[in-house]
């Protein structure tokens, strides 16, 4: 979501050298590691460069607990490593590429190049909100299925978008997209730091994975900000009104509410599922269930705990 290079090192000088090679991107330095971290959980940078001291520097645990997660695991990582230094196993170190300390000089350039080129042809992740695509939803949702794992699954989706692009345009639409994309990743990751996931289906749908017991406190916090936050892309006399007139799907002119967030929920507590499309159609259906309510709303699935039917 961010097109900013992070270096992460203690090393001063390094971080001088490293910023002066990545001309024309903006360059982030921290010296310290969780700043770093909080940077990175809140803005997906486009590249993360980390220096690492030896094979059981705290470095080596950040980088790969980034590369394992199914978000953060996107970011292209650097390693900078001594050049004397011996890597018993590279899977140990599941960074994208690394460079040894005397090559920097020469070949960050390069490397840096051909890092972001490698990341760019990674076509399933959104290029708009740089959020894990379909087959990753996917993957992740089977996965979750064939491990036993119990779980929610969210879809989150705008209500009123089109006559909002329509009315303002694509660029205002896209920030509109971006920020629906930020908010939920920050509150899901809030919510649950580990084991969860945050997707972009595509347009203005979104999904994310957490915990059954976290779903419905995460989903309230997701609606609660953005109902904050939407009016602010409207200008002053369509926010003063509540409304704006743009065209509909039959090409007449009307007026239409300020964009809502629709949420259903499904989850595998109380059944078992084999098919990760048997979990996107319920929390699908729950979604449409949200569209009928008034404002910003989630659903959620209750039916294997109450008489069917019942919502």
């Amino acid at each position: 979501m961010n097109n900013a290079v992070v270096i992460l090192s203690s090393d001063i000088v390094l971080s001088s050298i490293l910023q002066r090679l990545i001309a024309g991107r903006q360059v982030i330095c921290y010296k310290e590691e969780q700043p770093a971290l909080d940077f990175i959980y809140h803005s997906l940078p486009r590249l993360l460069v980390v220096q690492i001291q030896d094979e059981q520097s705290r470095s080596v645990g950040i980088i790969n607990d980034l590369k394992s997660d199914p978000v953060f695991g996107q970011i292209p990582i650097i390693a900078i490593v001594p050049d004397d230094l011996v890597i018993s196993s590279w899977d140990r170190l599941l960074a994208d590429d690394y460079l040894r300390r005397s090559a920097v000089e020469r070949e960050t350039a390069l490397r840096v190049s051909l890092c972001l080129s490698r990341a760019d042809r990674i076509v399933e992740i959104s290029p708009l909100t740089r959020l894990p695509g379909n087959i990753t939803i996917s993957r992740q949702i089977q996965q979750r299925l064939d491990a036993g794992q119990t779980f929610a699954l969210a879809y989150a989706d705008l209500d009123y978008f089109k006559p909002f692009n329509d009315k303002y345009g694509f660029s205002r639409g896209d920030e509109v997209i971006k920020m629906v994309g930020r908010l939920i990743l920050n509150l899901v990751r809030e919510q649950q730091p580990q084991g969860s996931f945050v997707g972009h289906v595509g347009g203005d749908d979104f999904v994310f994975i957490v915990e059954c017991d976290a779903v419905e406190a995460t989903s309230t916090s997701i609606l609660s900000y953005y109902s904050q936050i939407v009016p602010t892309f409207y200008d002053a006399e369509d926010r003063e009104r509540g409304s704006i007139v743009s065209v509909d799907r039959e090409g007449k002119q009307r007026s239409f509410p300020l964009m809502t967030l629709s949420i259903g929920i499904a989850h595998n507590r109380m059944r078992k599922f084999v098919h990760y499309g048997e979990l996107v159609e319920i929390a699908s259906d729950m979604k449409k269930h949200a569209k009928g309510k008034k404002g910003n709303a989630f659903s959620i699935d209750r039916r294997a705990l109450v008489k069917k039917g019942d919502f």
